[in-house]
């Protein structure tokens, strides 16, 4: 006796390859946008009495002076009184953000004591501010040369 038995095709279930299809989408789409070079042109604004600055309240910006000194939001604070500064700081705002920067012969050791003191106190949002060197300007032939 012969007991026959149904032969199943096989079969692809296309469901799962969609999910993963649009996962690999979703993939390379964030990955690519990680890519982009974001870059700006330097333009000289105009200046005016009545501006107000736009920075939010819990951003900071230090600036490291050549002297050894700080400046904290365009307020000079002396080195010595660099721990009371951040614990005003820290007092007034519970969360802010401090960006570091720095004149260009500042001492580095000077970046690091903030960053030091500033963690030391709980403040653990900070950046460090830099700026991209100004390329030399080319001249261009044509009218420029007097041709």
């Amino acid at each position: 006796m012969r007991i026959q038995t149904e032969k199943h095709r096989p079969r692809l279930e296309i469901i799962p390859f969609i999910d993963v299809m649009f996962f690999l989408l979703a993939t390379f789409m964030i990955v690519s946008l990680t890519m982009l070079k974001n870059e700006s042109i330097q333009i000289k604004l105009p200046k005016s009495t009545t501006a107000v600055s736009q920075t939010p309240p819990d951003q900071i910006t230090v600036k490291v002076l050549e002297d050894g000194n700080y400046l904290f939001d365009k307020e000079k604070v002396l080195s010595e009184a660099l721990t009371a500064k951040l614990n005003q700081i820290k007092s007034s705002n519970a969360d802010p953000k401090i960006f570091v920067t720095g004149e260009p012969n500042a001492c580095f050791e000077l970046v690091v004591k903030i960053i030091d003191e500033a963690r030391k106190i709980g403040i653990n949002k900070i950046a460090i501010q830099t700026t991209k060197p100004q390329q030399p300007q080319t001249q261009k032939s044509g009218l420029a040369n007097g041709t």
